[in-house]
């Protein structure tokens, strides 16, 4: 029996980024074997154990053989005879099918290695394009190493758009595309996710609700990138400097889409996106299966993100008629993060990314002057709960006016 680290942790440890997780391939060995000595078994459908202290992943050199379509459709081979070389090439990516005896030398039989120095990712077989999810993975991998220099190598791009045209993508399921998207969202460079999904073609068919906002002109004026998908990627990349937070960095990329469904007879203006967005963002989410928590987020950007950067010419009671809709009241944290969004908004714009944003701090001190009033006479007033209430929302009013007012001083 022999075992090997494998996958991520040698390609991290190659190029000096951190190494969070430790794989293992074991060669010549049966379930038996691992077993007798302490190892859990985990997974269902190919041996892979957990080592009994570590809790690092075992897995049983294998090969494997497409069956059906989608990535479910495989049937797999775990077996004493298999070898190292076999189970490397059945990996997605050149750097990837790099492994580590016990001795610590490298076992590199498809260029891993000198693909890493020349920062490219590049398939290790024609057997790449039995998994869609290698697709998502790739676009991962760049929003995850983009910022190093790596690039895809151009015979994977056109397998990748292959495996779009012969509809092998249609059979991701959501719960594997959010997964991947998630992932990439917390990426440093998540934006590099959606311009690779949409070289290859899969946007389009994974997430169309984003890929139909590229194309879509805006008011030079305003904007002047122009492009309403390119807009979405400068805002992106905007959240990402202003918050490690992935609920803001999803929001900021979808808070324009709205923009996709504009009548053509109203362009380059876009009156109405805000509400026309919800609906978008909605099926969206629906289809990708991601949280609410980032559905109800990238909603409220949606509709009320013009109103944020109009802050200073609303009347107190549209400010918190405002906070009520938005329940900042209840959710203060959530309504910073709509306020990262809306920063993140005017300085995705190219040539503005040095923009301020006082209107940030100006309604953060509305909200927080108005969840500070005094409510201690409150439960002295007669007339029950809605008198309450209704008391409640003048002081609340008072309190915005006196922040607007000493803004105007």
């Amino acid at each position: 029996m022999e075992v090997y680290l494998v996958g991520g942790a040698v390609r991290d440890e190659l190029l000096g980024y951190p190494v969070n997780e430790w794989d293992w391939v074991v060669v010549g060995a049966t379930p038996e074997d691992l077993l007798s000595n302490g190892y859990k078994q985990v997974g269902r459908d190919f041996p892979v154990f957990l080592h009994p202290e570590t809790k690092d992943e075992y897995a049983l050199a294998r090969t494997e053989r497409k069956t059906a379509s989608g990535y479910k459709g495989f049937e797999v081979h775990a077996g004493k005879d298999v070898t190292l070389e076999q189970d490397l090439e059945r990996r997605d990516l050149t750097i990837n099918a790099i492994a580590k005896d016990a001795d610590g030398r490298i076992i590199d039989y498809y260029g891993g290695v000198k693909d890493l120095e020349n920062r490219l990712l590049r398939h290790v077989s024609p057997a790449f394009a039995e998994d869609p999810v290698r697709i998502l993975r790739i676009c991962r991998f760049m929003a995850r190493y983009g910022s190093m220099g790596f690039s895809i190598a151009s015979e994977t791009i056109e397998l990748m758009k292959q495996m779009v045209e012969n509809g092998e993508v249609d059979a991701l399921v959501s719960e594997r595309v959010w997964a991947e998207f998630y992932k990439a969202l917390n990426e440093e460079s998540p934006w590099l996710f959606i311009e690779c999904m949409r070289e290859c073609g899969a946007l389009a068919r994974v997430m169309p609700e984003i890929d139909k906002m590229f194309g879509v002109p805006q008011r030079e004026d305003y904007h002047p990138e122009v492009d309403s998908g390119i807009h979405a990627l400068l805002v992106l990349k905007e959240a990402v400097r202003i918050s490690d937070d992935p609920e803001v960095r999803f929001a900021a990329l979808c808070h324009d889409l709205g923009k996709a469904v504009t009548p053509e007879d109203i362009l380059p203006q876009h009156i109405g996106h805000e509400e026309r967005g919800v609906d978008q963002i909605k099926a969206l989410c629906s289809r990708i299966h991601c949280p609410n928590s980032y559905r109800n987020l990238a909603v409220l950007a949606s509709q009320f993100h013009t109103k944020a950067h109009n802050a200073y010419e609303l009347k107190a009671s549209t400010v918190l008629k405002m906070f009520y809709s938005m329940d900042a009241f209840r959710k203060p944290d959530r309504f910073l993060q709509f306020l990262n969004v809306c920063e993140a908004d005017v300085k995705g714009r190219k040539g503005k990314e040095d923009s301020l944003y006082p209107q940030k701090e100006y309604l953060r001190k509305m909200l927080d002057s108005a969840t500070n009033i005094d409510t201690s006479q409150l439960g002295k007033i007669d007339g029950g709960g809605e008198k309450i209430a209704e008391r409640r929302r003048e002081l609340q009013l008072n309190a915005i006016k006196m922040v607007i007012a000493s803004y105007k001083k």
